[in-house]
């Protein structure tokens, strides 16, 4: 039995059970959720298919004028995933161009996300819940420790950011379902 220590702002819980690793609760969280992605954007494709819409229809689609559109949803979950591992394994971050245009091009990048994703082994995160990370965000630098960055900003941008494209699809018709979101218990 290990202790999984959980900071809150008032101090310290202790939970005695199973030590749980930062990959546990990063890489891997991370991964299942740009496969689940992948899945909405496959079904957003089909439906466009079987609707006879064309596909700009739905990658330029955004729930509000001062919202996004779902291709730069999807760079942001990206973006936001590749930073994230990048950050916390300490390696380079990957640069990809915004210019996709197509669900190809879509799945391209998602791809190249996973397998950059893939790579980072759980050795490489030890010592990384520590670790001082330093995002600078409109001329103002906000730092973290690498559990508060990761708890604080990645993961709930990376939700925030797959939740929105989800809800766009979801918006224009597309029948996904909670499911869909969740992904398959694996």
């Amino acid at each position: 039995m290990g202790i999984l220590q959980k900071r809150y702002n008032t101090g310290v819980m202790i939970i005695k059970g199973p030590t749980m690793h930062l990959y546990d609760v990063s890489i891997a969280p991370l991964i299942r959720n740009l496969h689940n992605l992948k899945h909405i954007l496959q079904e957003g494709e089909r439906y466009a298919e079987q609707k006879n819409v064309a596909p700009e229809v739905l990658l330029n689609t955004r729930l509000f004028v001062d919202m996004y559109p779902l291709t730069k949803q999807v760079q942001l979950v990206s973006d936001m995933s590749k930073g994230a591992g990048a950050r916390l394994a300490n390696l380079e971050i990957p640069q990809y161009e915004d210019n996709e245009t197509s669900f190809e091009m879509l799945y391209a990048r998602i791809n190249k996300t996973l397998d950059f994703l893939t790579q980072i082994q759980p050795d490489q995160l030890e010592g990384a819940e520590n670790k001082e990370i330093v995002l600078t965000i409109r001329k103002v630098d906000l730092t973290f420790s690498g559990l508060d960055y990761l708890e604080k900003w990645a993961m709930p941008n990376v939700y925030f950011h797959t939740t929105t494209a989800y809800n766009i699809l979801r918006h224009l018709g597309v029948p996904l379902g909670k499911t869909d979101y969740l992904g398959q218990k694996r």
